[in-house]
């Protein structure tokens, strides 16, 4: 995968794609800065989102998402374990109370 283009470029790419002339197509746009029309079609999209003029999550909002996803599928990990300690010291203990003291 190519390395991603610093947020500076693609803001100024999406500034020049949105200042254009009436009659220039954003394929040319991409073309003179050397990438393709659909990425700078994402990256406009992107730029609405960002700024609520298009309905999505913000790149905050979606790191935080992926934070809170990593965290809760940590804790399930971490309940899973606790819940296996516990059934095998329950065990341990029918065993050691059974012993007939």
């Amino acid at each position: 995968m190519p390395a991603p283009y610093p947020q500076e470029f693609r803001d100024d790419v999406v500034a020049v794609a949105r200042a254009r002339e009436p009659g220039v197509l954003l394929k040319q746009i991409a073309e003179d800065f050397g990438i393709s029309e659909s990425t700078l079609s994402n990256w406009m999209k992107a730029a609405d989102v960002e700024e609520g003029a298009r309905p999505g999550a913000t790149q905050d909002a979606a790191e935080e998402l992926r934070l809170l996803r990593r965290r809760a599928k940590l804790l399930e990990q971490e309940n899973e374990v606790l819940r296996r300690a516990a059934a095998y010291l329950s065990q341990a203990n029918l065993t050691l109370g059974g012993s007939g003291r």
